[in-house]
């Protein structure tokens, strides 16, 4: 390896951190970099997902204070990634290499539309749990059992899936799902989505240890680089307020549907 590709390698490793912590994009920073300097897709893929995952556990531990109360919450949620996680792999390991460039502009392009229309979806899903809990003469609860228990973890375990397969904008189509779904401050959300993503990369990442080929320099460079983005992003992501942190998410969404269709021309 040339010295400065380590270099460029490193520092697109804490561009992806950072990213994956506010948003979840990160991969396709790295994802890029590794094709252009003429690592395979599936070599690129899988060494991304293992170097990575440092990063996401660095970033869910910067997002504790927000995940606090939230623990019952992710024994529901875990289960359903970690499976879809699985599911990915296998997809990834299956499929031919470059299938996912065909999908990923449709699914991540779905998840930008959903992040715009968030906030309205959210005050309709709010007032009709409202008007639900003045007729029973109580209150709804936030509970995953009390606002569509078996849509939001489906939808959770099929993004699991999708991060499995390519880890790219997982975090996008979390917050997506997870704001339309629960009504809860945005930045909560997003540390629920930092540990929901940690879990499936480590999942995928595990998997991909044993049965993948994997080129282990590009993992400990994305890995060093992640390690420092992840408490950057966190750093940066609980202190923006829910107007920007979602146009970030928007932004990062657009730029990588782009990214991907250019893949394709």
């Amino acid at each position: 390896m040339i010295w400065w590709h380590a270099v460029l390698i490193a520092l697109a490793g804490v561009w992806a951190g950072m990213i994956n912590t506010v948003v979840g994009s990160g991969t396709l920073v790295t994802f890029p970099v590794l094709v252009a300097f003429g690592y395979p897709p599936v070599t690129a893929t899988t060494s991304n997902a293992i170097g990575l995952v440092p990063g996401t556990i660095t970033g869910a531990i910067g997002y504790r204070k927000e995940l606090r109360g939230q623990f019952r919450r992710l024994l529901t949620f875990v289960p359903a990634s970690a499976l879809g996680a699985v599911g990915g792999t296998v997809l990834l390991l299956s499929l031919p290499p470059d299938a996912f460039e065909t999908v990923v502009p449709v699914l991540v392009g779905l998840a930008v539309v959903l992040v715009i229309i968030q906030p309205r979806v959210s005050t309709w899903v709010l007032r009709r749990r409202e008007t639900r809990a003045e007729r029973k003469g109580g209150k709804d609860g936030d509970e995953p059992a009390k606002q569509g228990t078996v849509l939001l973890l489906t939808l959770i375990f099929l993004v699991g899936v999708y991060g499995g397969y390519f880890t790219a904008a997982q975090g996008v189509m979390l917050m997506a799902i997870m704001g339309m779904l629960m009504s809860e401050p945005i930045q909560r959300l997003n540390g629920i989505k930092n540990v929901l993503a940690a879990v499936v990369n480590v999942v995928a990442g595990t998997i991909y240890a044993f049965v993948a080929p994997i080129s282990w320099p590009v993992v400990a460079l994305l890995a060093g680089g992640s390690i420092l983005g992840g408490w950057l992003g966190a750093l940066v992501g609980r202190r923006l307020p829910p107007t920007v942190l979602r146009g970030v998410i928007v932004v990062v969404g657009i730029a990588a549907v782009i990214q991907l269709v250019l893949r394709q021309v």
